[in-house]
């Protein structure tokens, strides 16, 4: 069986895909492709929960939104830096999915792993795509079409959105399953997501859907022009 997916989104943290464009995957699985998350790090300097809590809840949430497959590499927290090591293993994955698309986060963020895991996987699909760039695994080399990027902590005006109107509620329940990071119980500290960081999510999501007459969008951006493939009046979704 082919391990080959259609689209392959990319995470400096288990959540970080989810939080940025859980309804487009759940939204895309529905239509039958297959999708798979590689979460670079394991998030073990998290203020809240575990490891062990979080590998848990990224199996629910990933199930909740219908992947095919979630990858987890060890690479360290707050250690997303520029180097060979990281590209390299980044470039295996990519080569081992060979995913016509990929998602990585929007390098303009709050938090400097979500900039440094940007850089990395911007790399990492060019180097995959160089024939005589050896991986760990000794693969051919695979060129992605497209790499887009998706907004965690960040409202920006996107390059363009993708209506997720039927699949806001799993992308609600994707982020719910990560409790150990969202909800506020006795003895957790204080973080930027124990307060109402859901609720902010589905805000921005719901104002992006406003500003193309859907009721709820995610936002992504590009660094090359989008080619329309239907007629410029029609439904371009």
């Amino acid at each position: 069986m082919s391990n080959r997916l259609d689209i392959l989104a990319i995470g400096a943290h288990p959540d970080d895909v989810e939080i940025g464009m859980g309804g487009t995957i759940a939204k895309y699985a529905k239509a039958g492709l297959k999708i798979g998350i590689c979460d670079l790090t394991k998030a073990e300097l998290s203020s809240n929960g575990t490891v062990a809590i979080r590998q848990e809840e990224a199996k629910r949430a990933g199930d909740i939104i219908g992947l095919s497959e979630r990858i987890q590499l060890s690479l360290p927290d707050r250690g997303l830096y520029m180097l060979d090591t990281s590209i390299k293993e980044i470039v295996t994955i990519i080569r081992k999915y060979e995913p016509k698309v990929v998602f990585a986060p929007y390098f303009d963020d709050r938090h400097p792993d979500h900039g440094h895991c940007s850089r990395l996987v911007e790399e990492a699909v060019f180097s995959a795509g160089i024939k005589n760039y050896q991986d760990l695994l000794g693969q051919s080399s695979h060129r992605v079409k497209n790499l887009y990027f998706y907004m965690i902590n960040g409202f920006h005006k996107p390059d363009f959105v993708i209506n997720i109107s039927e699949t806001i509620e799993q992308k609600i329940e994707s982020l719910k399953a990560y409790s150990s990071q969202f909800e506020k119980v006795q003895g957790s500290t204080e973080t930027p997501l124990t307060n109402g960081y859901i609720e902010a999510v589905e805000s921005r999501e719901r104002l992006y859907g406003k500003e193309v007459g859907v009721m709820y969008a995610e936002g992504f951006m590009t660094k090359k022009p989008i080619l329309l493939s239907k007629d410029l009046i029609g439904d371009n979704e």
